[in-house]
């Protein structure tokens, strides 16, 4: 030993050992009598719940989807392996050999073949690799959604993303209802619940053919429909347009992805009119039988010299509260604005909802616009020019919202579009209960007006939405938009609109159409009072509505009746009267020829007349009654 190895630095030594082994000691004494801390467990994961619709059919139910990966390293040496790989996978993976070999010629170890595979695209490759010993590929699964409807009711439904929360509609407003966080050491994770939608998925398909057609009929860019119970609230139809396949969402178009209903703002129009002479009335401003005088245009010149005008379409002379509707003449509906005071006027079209969200189960909608008299943007021509539509921005939703103070006789009732919510077990959750709002103005009021809707579907501006053997209330819009790059006003961009309340004599159903930038024909009440009409035929016949009581039905008592034979068209329009609407339906498959069919029953009226000449792509308009 050297002199390194001395007595007193080898005590030292062995003093330290001594000291660091009676610590550990001590701390393993400390550890064995401490109670013994729960294992964590895992977070458990919660399969989503369904959307479907009122009667539990399924539109948005949860499956599994899969990733495809290749491991390139182990196959990129084999020329003759890899083309082999591609030519089998192909046909499974719907791909061709040649982008399958594109993928795999790279320096990456590893890619993705394929993502988001389906469980039947993903059990044919299964069985390709099974057989086939490629154990260099590997699945990955990943839980998905299905949308078995693809576009219905698309913006309603909305979309779940691939980390699996709702990136938009119900998916995402009722995130914690389909699928409630888990959380790590429960002891029994939380229950997902199925929502039942208050849609109903066979009208809303009809009607969606409806406003597809009308779509293409009319060249618009955009379209809305909304179609609610005004007894309850709950939505029976929600139409956007265009719409997105949610199985392909992420490839649609930005447009398609909007939910116009609850996120455009929009300048309502002359539909708006009902409104204001609701709201007058009730402020006892007019009455039935007062008459304004329409020149054409509505002039008031103020104190300071400044004259505000506002110009009607027509010369309608003198009219009273009922003909303003019935001919939608803005001079009477500004010199009906002139009977109530600014502030009055505001407040009570703010009690009407509009300036606030509806606050129905979607994210994202719109409160609209509403002007304060005392704000700078108020001019002296706000009040009249809002009478009729303009100055004042709305959603499609507060619009069906507002009538329904008309149907249910001055009391506006919330809307929903959640009809109940259930348990996995199938006990019911939650079910919609009708939320009656504050009243916004008198029975007498709210009645008068739906007459004078009425009014308008049998002699006025809405005629072409009369369904003559149910009474309808309707009122048209034709609003110019505005001119977004030049300011002011578009002279070619138009939103054409028509709301309904049917039936007259116990109102069920609002029904409100919009339809944006149409090409050509831009009236609300030549292209969207008949698309109305035949929209509110097809609810009335889903819903087993009864027909044929309608006050405004007249019959001579005599029907003309044929044989069940078909019809032949030749050269001339032949004489429709008294065929069934059976017999008319094969009409409809034609293509040079376009058929209107109003109503049901048998033929009573058509146009153009018998022996009129047939030209290529006429459109034959059939009037049938009961």
């Amino acid at each position: 030993m050297n002199n390194f190895y001395k007595l007193k630095r080898t005590i030292i030594f062995f003093i330290l050992c001594a000291v660091l082994i009676i610590m550990i000691l001590v701390k393993y004494a400390k550890l064995s009598i401490m109670p013994v801390s729960p294992i964590a467990k895992n977070k458990t994961e919660v399969e989503r719940g369904s959307i479907v619709d009122r009667s539990g059919f399924p539109l948005a139910v949860q499956t599994n989807f899969y990733h495809v990966g290749v491991s390139v390293k182990n196959i990129r040496d084999n020329a003759k392996l890899k083309e082999s790989f591609a030519e089998k996978m192909a046909p499974a993976l719907e791909m061709t050999a040649p982008e399958i070999l594109a993928i795999l010629n790279t320096s990456k170890s590893f890619v993705y073949l394929r993502k988001k595979v389906t469980p039947t695209m993903f059990s044919d490759v299964k069985k390709i690799t099974t057989e086939n010993g490629y154990n260099f590929v590997s699945f990955e699964k990943i839980p998905g959604r299905n949308y078995p409807n693809h576009a219905l009711a698309s913006q309603l439904i909305g979309y779940m993303g691939d980390d699996g929360k709702g990136l938009a509609g119900i998916e995402f407003s009722q995130q914690e209802i389909l699928q409630p966080q888990a959380m790590a050491g429960d002891e029994e994770p939380p229950q997902s619940k199925n929502i039942f939608l208050s849609i109903d998925a066979n009208l809303q398909y009809k009607l969606e053919q409806i406003a597809g057609k009308t779509m293409k009929n009319t060249g618009a860019e955009c379209m809305m429909l909304i179609a609610a119970d005004s007894r309850t609230g709950e939505i029976l139809s929600y139409i956007s347009l265009p719409s997105a396949d949610l199985n392909e969402y992420g490839s649609s178009s930005m447009e398609a992805k909007i939910d116009l209903p609850a996120m455009s703002a929009y300048e309502p129009g002359s539909v708006f009119k009902i409104f204001t002479v609701g709201i007058v009335y009730d402020q006892h401003g007019i009455s039935p039988n007062d008459s304004f005088y329409c020149d054409g245009m509505y002039e008031k010149r103020l104190a300071s010299g400044e004259t505000v005008r506002i110009k009607c379409l027509e010369h309608h002379g003198w009219c009273t509260p009922r003909d303003g509707l019935r001919y939608s003449c803005n001079d009477v509906l500004g010199q009906i604005s002139d009977r109530i005071n600014e502030d009055d006027f505001i407040t009570r079209i703010r009690m009407l909802g509009f300036g606030s969200r509806t606050d129905v189960e979607l994210a994202g909608e719109t409160a609209g616009s509403v002007k304060d008299p005392g704000s700078r943007l108020w001019s002296a021509r706000s009040k009249p020019t809002i009478a009729i539509g303009q100055e004042i921005s709305v959603s499609a939703l507060q619009m069906v919202q507002a009538a329904t103070a008309i149907a249910n006789s001055g009391v506006p009732v919330k809307l929903t579009f959640i009809h109940k919510i259930t348990n996995k077990d199938g006990s019911v959750y939650f079910e919609h209960e009708p939320v009656l709002k504050n009243r916004v103005m008198s029975k007498e009021a709210a009645d008068y007006v739906l007459s004078c809707m009425e009014t308008t579907a049998t002699q006025g501006t809405g005629s072409r939405a009369n369904l003559r053997d149910v009474a309808i209330g309707v009122k048209t819009g034709t609003a110019q938009m505005a001119d977004k790059d030049k300011g002011g006003y578009s002279d070619t961009d138009f939103l054409s609109s028509c709301m309904a309340i049917f039936p007259v004599d116990d109102p069920q159903i609002v029904l409100y159409i919009v339809v944006e930038k149409a090409k050509g024909e831009t009236y609300g009440g030549r292209i969207v009072a008949p698309v109305i009409g035949e929209a509110a035929d097809i609810i009335i016949d889903h819903l087993g509505m009864s027909r044929g009581g309608a006050a405004s039905l007249e019959h001579s008592g005599v029907i003309k009746l044929s044989s069940s034979s078909s019809i032949n068209i030749g050269s001339e329009v032949p004489d429709f009267t008294g065929k069934s609407k059976k017999d008319l339906l094969p009409l409809l498959e034609r293509t040079d020829i376009h058929f209107n069919i109003n109503g049901s029953g048998w033929v009573k009226s058509q146009n153009p007349p018998p022996g009129t000449k047939i030209t290529e792509n006429m459109i034959i308009e059939l009037n049938l009654e009961s």
